[in-house]
């Protein structure tokens, strides 16, 4: 992959692609770290309903949203994009927690 290079700096769509796989690739390496907390999370709680904490993500998209703002980013952009991934980890979490609390149950039986 290239060297990192401004959009200015791109002479052609091919310097152009080879930048936006190589963010691409930086993104999904943040999003495995995400997933390691999100992962973590789940453990430290007790049931599928402590999976949504609304406070919690309303901070987080207001966050992104003026952080967007400040890279000159459209905020509308960051808040779809985190809902959407806000809402697969708390499925994700949801679900962990319900198989978690359906096998505390089988061990009781």
């Amino acid at each position: 992959m290239s060297d990192p290079k401004r959009p200015w700096e791109c002479a052609d769509m091919s310097e152009v692609r080879d930048q936006i796989d190589r963010i691409d690739l930086a993104l999904v390496d943040l999003i495995a770290e995400r997933f390691g907390y999100v992962d973590r999370a789940w453990q430290l709680k007790k049931n599928p309903a402590d999976a949504v904490v609304p406070w919690r993500i309303q901070q987080v998209i207001d966050k992104v949203k003026v952080r967007a703002d400040e890279k000159g980013v459209p905020p509308e952009l960051a808040e779809a994009l985190w809902r959407q991934m806000i809402g697969w980890f708390v499925q994700y979490e949801e679900e962990k927690l319900r198989l978690q609390t359906e096998g505390n149950g089988d061990k009781g039986a």
